[in-house]
């Protein structure tokens, strides 16, 4: 009976930090996701070709990549709730520039600057979702990964019904969405900061970190991580593919207007929330491999298809695809916690920097292809990604909690 009474005081305070982390995220992802919304109007407005397209989106990941593993490095030892409102001006200054930017090169350098918010971003965030869970490690994980699913989702909505209307400078409106990010940020950190004085003060209540199976060598962890990197990379490829050239294959393919083409990007898009909170909470019952499998090969068949499928059908599918795959990512983050206990930050920041950032690569590569070859070559190309799942085959198995 003490034992349950100690933990109910950080138990019931999980939820409104996870909440108030969702939401944010939300807003950090939806300022994120007007980048790639505004390709076509950017590439008609400056004479982009689709290689420019693919290295804005390059030079956005990339600067996420490049210091979310060593934000989240340091904060495994220094934990800094804070550091996220100031990340969150570096993404304000960003979204500015970009309404503004008056050459290619400044929209590469505010492109980079919404890359680094992101940076410092995520890492101390998903600490503080852990830590949150009570346990529920992928109930906590499908939380938060819902508003950033929701937030990506809905640039292309804003984009067709408020920046494609009144075009390019319409972007600095979204500064209002930093400015309440930042404010519910600064209230996140301190309510955290109470949570953990409520666990230091109960020894029974959850740390976050599960005692997991067996010590395994660091070969054995670095050949494991590597496989889940590898398996995001062709998960977030094949996402990017769409976030950067869909509304292109759309028009040039099936003739659609440009806010039709945002509106079916939508769609797309937020099918990631349910598959996001899907895999978490089932990857709590029934094992992270099981999730892990299922998210990524379970794709294959309908991305296969795709790119024979009429404009109905095309819309059908990519949502299949999307809540299928958008399943593997807190599976895979809470795998890799898992096999890293006590390198929470670390994780997070390895696999939203450089996850992404190889997806970033892919963009900039899959651009280059479609000015060789055609976007429909590309699609083609691209519907074989999800056969990478196979490497899963390979991942060592890992002693869960189970949740009921």
């Amino acid at each position: 009976m003490t034992t349950s009474t100690a933990a109910s005081p950080a138990r019931s305070a999980a939820m409104p930090v996870l909440i108030a982390l969702s939401a944010t995220h939300l807003l950090n992802d939806m300022m994120q996701s007007l980048i790639p919304a505004i390709y076509p109007i950017i590439k008609t407005a400056y004479g982009l070709d689709f290689g420019q397209i693919g290295l804005i989106t390059l030079t956005f990941q990339i600067t996420a990549s490049l210091f979310q593993p060593l934000v989240g490095a340091y904060t495994d030892k220094n934990p800094m709730p804070y550091s996220m409102v100031a990340g969150m001006g570096f993404t304000l200054a960003g979204l500015v520039g970009l309404a503004y930017a008056g050459s290619y090169p400044l929209l590469l350098l505010s492109a980079g600057c919404v890359g680094l918010g992101s940076s410092i971003f995520h890492p101390e965030a998903t600490r503080m979702a852990r830590n949150a869970s009570g346990g529920r490690h992928g109930l906590a994980q499908g939380i938060f990964q819902v508003g950033g699913q929701t937030g990506g989702a809905l640039g292309p909505l804003l984009a067709a019904f408020i920046i494609v209307p009144r075009g390019q400078t319409s972007l600095a409106w979204f500064s209002a969405a930093a400015l309440l990010a930042m404010l519910l940020l600064t209230w996140t950190a301190g309510r955290y900061a109470q949570l953990r004085r409520q666990q230091a003060a109960s020894p029974s209540a959850p740390k976050g970190v599960t005692a997991a199976g067996p010590v395994r060598s660091a070969g054995a962890v670095a050949l494991a991580v590597t496989i889940l990197v590898i398996l995001l990379f062709s998960k977030n490829a094949y996402s990017q593919s769409f976030s950067s050239f869909y509304t292109f294959y759309l028009m040039g393919k099936f003739g659609v207007s440009v806010q039709s083409s945002q509106i079916m990007l939508f769609l797309f898009l937020a099918s990631s929330a349910a598959g996001a909170l899907f895999g978490g909470m089932l990857g709590d019952r029934i094992g992270r491999n099981k999730i892990i499998w299922f998210s990524i090969l379970g794709a294959l068949p309908f991305t296969l298809a795709l790119p024979f499928a009429d404009l109905f059908w095309t819309g059908v599918l990519t949502i299949v695809i999307n809540v299928i795959m958008s399943s593997a990512f807190a599976a895979i983050l809470i795998y890799a916690m898992e096999l890293m206990p006590g390198r929470i930050g670390l994780v997070g920041g390895l696999f939203y920097g450089l996850s992404f950032g190889l997806g970033g690569v892919a963009a900039a590569i899959l651009g280059e292809l479609a000015d060789r070859i055609g976007i429909d070559a590309v699609y083609a190309i691209c519907s074989f990604l999800p056969a990478i799942g196979l490497l899963a085959w390979f991942l060592p198995k890992i002693r869960e909690e189970r949740h009921g």
